[in-house]
């Protein structure tokens, strides 16, 4: 009893992972390393060993990454300090030791960051949408280029289409909980597009605008 009143349960939004239902919803590491491997022998000939994971998030596909292989190895680079402690606690914790040391996370903008030279440079789920000016984009691009080795391959996700301009919202029901992408608002002149993540639960609660 608290106040005199019942015990309120918590309801499955409030006990959600915001971090675990994100990659839930979007996010299939595996599959992602599987093409970047498969894509960038098919372009160079060679199976490619060292990534870096821009907007890296939790760090998942980093992780991931140096799963696939002893000689493998990746660098996650993110600005937001909490997403990066999720990642240490949630993902990097979980391999194994020597796999944990082929792992560096680094906070910091990907923009201007620097590290060792790598063969893949990835900026999934459009992340680098968040450069709203071409000036901002190609000092980002620049960047990215600058962190490759000479035949290193720079992979993007494109987001496009005729759905891409219209107003909507699309379900996804994922393993205990469904998915919500929703498109509010297109600004035909300028090209942006304002968009919101909802999760919603059985029980009815919901995490609006994750």
């Amino acid at each position: 009893m608290a106040d005199g009143g019942p015990l309120r349960k918590r309801t499955l939004a409030q006990l959600a992972d915001l971090h675990e239902t994100y990659e839930a919803a979007v996010q299939t590491p595996d599959v992602e390393c599987e093409f970047i491997n498969d894509t960038f022998r098919k372009i160079r000939g060679r199976a490619p060993q060292t990534l870096r994971e821009d907007f890296c998030g939790t760090a998942a596909l980093a992780c991931e990454w140096v799963r696939g292989g002893p000689k493998r190895s990746a660098i996650g680079v993110d600005l937001e300090p909490s997403v990066l402690e999720s990642g240490r606690t949630r993902h990097l914790a979980r391999l194994k030791p020597a796999q944990r040391d082929r792992v560096d996370l680094v906070e910091g903008d990907v923009a201007r960051v620097k590290t060792a030279c790598v063969d893949v440079v990835g900026a999934f789920n459009f992340s680098y949408w968040v450069f709203k000016t071409r000036p901002d984009m190609l000092r980002y691009f620049r960047r990215a280029r600058q962190a490759l080795v000479s035949d290193g391959v720079f992979f993007l996700d494109a987001f496009g289409g005729y759905d891409a301009y219209k107003e909507l919202r699309e379900a996804t029901k994922c393993k205990g909980f469904t998915y919500v992408w929703h498109q509010e608002k297109y600004y035909p002149v300028t090209g942006d597009i304002l968009c919101h993540i909802d999760f919603r639960f059985p029980d009815g609660s919901k995490i609006a605008k994750a």
